[in-house]
């Protein structure tokens, strides 16, 4: 299920489900969406830090519900940090599916963004953060207004090089995002993924928050859960800044075990690069021609 597509003067709820928000912060990152043409409505408690990481898990889920009810709320719009997974059994599913909103993020944003889809079939998006409206490239505009508001994205556009590690075709519905999170959800109750057709996984870490050891342990917790028999293919995101080999070589390994595509790039993640990918949307990963397409 697609939520309609952005308008000019629509508004974008921001929300911060996994950091401490400041108003001097923010204030950049809503003149960058006001830009554009939208309108920005934030929530109540968006600048609460009672925790010191990040406000309460009751000022945070009241937010984001609020928000997810309000009919004037076409989009909700929130970064990474630490935390969301606090909120996954108290997100009111029922009103996303009534009334399906945009939702974007990125990073720990992770967590909230997949639940939503295995709890609704309602398709967010992955790959921005409000911090990335500051000053969009025009790669990060061109993404945002052809997934979001054009709707007339037909694959990921390419802004560096791939790199194809283990080749072939495969076809499925996307999901994915930040390494560690998306990990974490495997086995959840609260990650209700139907497990009865075939997926395409995105994932994305950085070097400045963890080893190629670190990475390689998440996967492998991937690769022993229930939702593995049901990948067909495998995109890697941005990394470093200059070519891992070790990495690189580890994610080959996973394609040639498993016999999927796999590909590396640095168009979406922790980077330069700010891809949209829209989770919950059928695609096919041609890891020969470098191509993943939407259907």
């Amino acid at each position: 299920m697609i939520a309609p597509a952005l308008k000019p003067g629509d508004t974008i709820a921001l929300v911060s489900p996994s950091h401490i928000a400041s108003p001097e912060g923010y204030a950049p990152m809503i003149a960058g969406i006001e830009a554009l043409g939208f309108r920005v409505k934030l929530a109540p408690n968006l600048f609460h830090g009672t925790y010191g990481y990040a406000s309460t898990e009751a000022d945070r889920i009241a937010d984001f519900n609020a928000m997810v009810n309000d009919p004037t709320v076409r989009m909700i719009f929130f970064g990474g940090g630490e935390g969301s997974i606090d909120l996954l059994s108290s997100i009111d599913y029922a009103a996303i599916a009534r009334d399906p909103k945009i939702f974007l993020s990125y990073s720990d944003g992770t967590s909230i963004l997949n639940a939503i889809y295995a709890h609704t079939g309602v398709c967010p998006y992955y790959g921005m953060a409000p911090r990335h409206m500051v000053t969009p490239t025009d790669y990060a505009r061109e993404m945002f207004l052809s997934h979001l508001v054009r709707r007339d994205a037909a694959e990921l556009v390419h802004a560096s090089k791939w790199y194809t590690l283990h080749g072939g075709v495969g076809k499925g519905t996307l999901i994915g995002g930040y390494n560690w999170n998306f990990a974490l959800l495997q086995g959840s109750p609260q990650y209700p993924l139907p497990l009865d057709r075939d997926y395409l996984l995105f994932i994305e870490d950085h070097e400045k928050f963890g080893s190629v050891r670190l990475v390689s342990m998440f996967l492998s917790h991937m690769q022993q859960s229930r939702l593995w028999p049901c990948v067909r293919g495998l995109v890697f995101g941005n990394y470093a800044d200059t070519r891992n080999d070790v990495l690189l070589g580890m994610l080959g390994r996973i394609g040639e075990r498993h016999n999927i595509p796999v590909v590396y790039c640095d168009d979406f993640g922790h980077g330069e690069h700010s891809a949209i990918l829209p989770i919950g949307r059928e695609a096919v990963l041609d890891a020969d021609a470098q191509r993943l397409i939407y259907r």
